[in-house]
């Protein structure tokens, strides 16, 4: 996942290309899901652990770079939500890698997903949510049906990662009323790489890493930390909030369809199916949620 998605908003004034935002928000989302994979590729040397800790170093020291965080004047007030921000994203992008190794790409990213789409459905009373969240519940139900091959832990480790998802879209929250621009991101990604370090040096110390694997896990923080991150922030530039919302949720097929290609794993029709189902879902909420609060903002422009 990337981080720019609920933390900046397209300018009222920006002229809107939606074709060169296309193109870079799926830049942006196989730049990601091939980073995955390439992670997934250093597994067998230095596991998800060790993965995990070159990818948070690589997005701490890339959102450090760009958002500049006033560390000594942030107060407690703010320290707290930073706090569990980076704690938010330690245990996302383990519990997301560590679900990658065991059920597959397509299935971990996709089981993933339901973390933003109940943070959309949660409260919700519009009848529409209601159909979406009917529709995805059984999704998710036939993603995690009981099988003789069914890795429960694997299951279980990429709905902890949901639960994160939805847990950072709220902790932005918070953070954007109390920090400015991206110092809240990026002090939280800073003292994630911090604890993400000894951790590294251990697990590199007893598992000693081969060239490549090395190789791999700097590809999985660059691809799937800072050109998703950069690329977000033009895309955000060209297209509506609205559409980027959207054409995030694109990218459980496109992980299913990286992790057939680049790791040969293979999903069978009712799981392409419920992968579907679980898109369109995220798709429809996203876009009539912004619509809707357009409205609500023209209405209240308006004197309405």
């Amino acid at each position: 996942m990337t981080t720019a998605s609920h933390t900046h908003e397209t300018p009222a004034t920006a002229d809107p290309q939606p074709a060169l935002g296309v193109l870079m928000m799926l830049g942006s989302g196989l730049s990601n899901q091939v980073g995955a994979a390439m992670g997934a590729l250093a597994f067998p040397v230095i596991g998800p652990v060790g993965v995990v800790a070159v990818r948070q170093l690589v997005a701490g020291l890339l959102l450090v770079a760009v958002g500049r965080p006033r560390l000594r004047e942030f107060t407690a007030r703010q320290w707290w939500p930073v706090l569990g921000l980076a704690m938010v994203f330690a245990t996302m992008n383990l519990s997301l890698y560590t679900a990658i190794d065991r059920i597959g790409l397509g299935l971990a990213v996709t089981l993933e997903f339901v973390g933003p789409l109940t943070v959309a459905l949660v409260g919700s009373r519009r009848m529409i949510d209601l159909v979406c969240a009917l529709a995805a519940g059984p999704a998710v139900v036939v993603l995690t049906r009981p099988q003789a091959s069914t890795d429960y832990l694997g299951v279980g480790l990429a709905l902890v990662a949901a639960v994160c998802w939805g847990c950072y879209i709220l902790l932005n929250r918070t953070l954007g009323q109390r920090v400015p621009g991206a110092q809240g991101s990026a002090a939280a990604a800073a003292v994630s790489a911090l604890a993400y370090l000894p951790v590294g040096v251990f697990v590199l110390w007893h598992r000693p890493p081969t060239v490549a694997a090395i190789g791999y896990a700097l590809a999985a923080g660059l691809l799937s930390s800072a050109v998703p991150f950069l690329v977000d922030l033009l895309a955000l530039r060209t297209v509506p909030a609205q559409l980027f919302g959207v054409f995030m949720s694109v990218n459980p097929v496109l992980a299913a369809l990286v992790g057939l290609l680049v790791l040969g794993q293979r999903l069978d029709h009712l799981d392409w199916f419920a992968i579907t189902v679980i898109v369109a879902a995220n798709a429809v909420a996203a876009g009539t949620a912004g619509r809707r609060a357009r409205s609500v903002r023209a209405a209240v422009a308006n004197g309405g």
